[in-house]
């Protein structure tokens, strides 16, 4: 089998409503999406979600970036994907959120060949359950306590907080949700990178109170040293998320005893094969990942639940960016029952991408 094409697509998906976090905002989903077809009348898709502030890249350099990859991959074997990644980690060693686009494409056309789901291609179940949060962005408290409630009604039991600004509106945004959600429902929190030691330990203190499972990346992601500190002190378990992009970085943050947990995202790794490496690494250490998502519609989502489904030490989800988007491209692939992530038999990722939105996103074929 040989990669023939490779098709391109600058994919723009409009959000329900603006989505802040404590160093961004976005409006949109800008996403690339692609498509690897080989002379078998296979193909694979992948998804590169942009998430700038975090990982540096936007979707001009995900389209800039994705052309050269897709040269090196031309008239190759799709199916030796040590081989395929390992020449396009050699080319490019930053812009995991494309690589990991081409990375999903490869694995799914794998499983496609060996006509199984990938989650089974990999070791895994579909018999575990991946129920995932949903996520609220920064808003006044009052307004996240509406859309905290309307989410429990919804069916989700797990409401994940975006925080990072200060300590008394942050202390505020987590009361008011606690409020209005009653005493059942588990809460999360993320800071983003937004706060110092002292705003930090003064937020998780005052809300520990309230049942919190755990604050995700309180500081910025280079400084492992107060990322430690609060650890240490913390009332609240601590993820590392920006901290730790693949299993180099989670082999430092762990062997410093860092945090308490990691949250793998695909977008963040460069994909499944290093994606199962991080996972690894976080295992060996006796802890637990969580697996996290950027801003992917139910295309990129898929690959991940396919990832967390292969791997007994995943404990917590999060993958629920599709819900945030106003309309939803993907065919097929992972789908949701209430907070539940669930997925079927379908060989691959068991996805196509709806023709007629293909049609109105601008295409590039190498």
């Amino acid at each position: 089998m040989r990669i023939t094409t490779i098709d391109l697509f600058k994919a723009d998906i409009p959000l329900k409503d603006p989505f802040r976090i404590a160093v961004m905002e976005m409006r949109s989903a800008m996403s690339v999406f692609l498509r690897i077809n080989t002379d078998a009348g296979l193909s694979g898709y992948g998804e590169a979600s942009s998430f700038w502030k975090l990982c540096g890249e936007t979707q001009s350099i995900d389209l800039a970036a994705a052309q050269d990859l897709a040269k090196l991959l031309i008239n190759q074997d799709p199916l030796a994907i040590e081989d395929r990644m390992a020449d396009l980690d050699g080319f490019l060693k930053n812009n995991s959120q494309i690589r990991a686009a081409f990375d999903m494409a490869l694995y799914d056309i794998l499983a496609r060949a060996a006509n199984l789901p990938l989650y089974q291609l990999l070791g895994g179940s579909s018999a575990r359950p991946l129920r995932t949060c949903l996520t609220l962005g920064i808003n006044p408290a009052e307004l996240m306590a509406e859309k905290a409630a309307a989410a429990v009604s919804r069916g989700f039991q797990i409401i994940k907080i975006k925080l990072g600004t200060n300590a008394k509106d942050d202390i505020a945004r987590v009361r008011a949700i606690r409020s209005a959600i009653g005493p059942t429902p588990t809460i999360r929190v993320d800071a983003n990178q937004g706060w110092d030691v002292p705003t930090a330990l003064a937020v998780l203190t005052r809300i520990h109170e309230l049942d919190i499972e755990y604050c995700e990346q309180p500081v910025p992601y280079w400084n492992l040293q107060d990322l430690k500190a609060i650890h240490t002190k913390s009332p609240v378990p601590i993820v590392a998320d920006e901290s730790v992009f693949d299993h180099h970085d989670a082999f430092r943050v762990l062997a410093d005893d860092a945090c308490d947990y990691v949250n793998l995202k695909l977008s963040k790794s460069g994909g499944i094969r290093t994606g199962q490496k991080l996972a690894s690494v976080v295992d060996a250490a006796g802890r637990l990942c969580m697996i996290g998502c950027m801003m992917e519609s139910r295309l990129g989502l898929t690959a991940a639940a396919h990832l967390a489904s292969s791997m007994n030490h995943f404990k917590f989800f999060d993958l629920d960016s599709a819900h945030l988007l106003a309309t939803d491209p993907i065919i097929g692939g992972m789908t949701y029952q209430k907070d539940l992530c669930l997925l079927n038999e379908t060989p691959g990722l068991g996805v196509t991408i709806d023709a007629a939105f293909l049609e109105k996103c601008p295409k590039i074929t190498i």
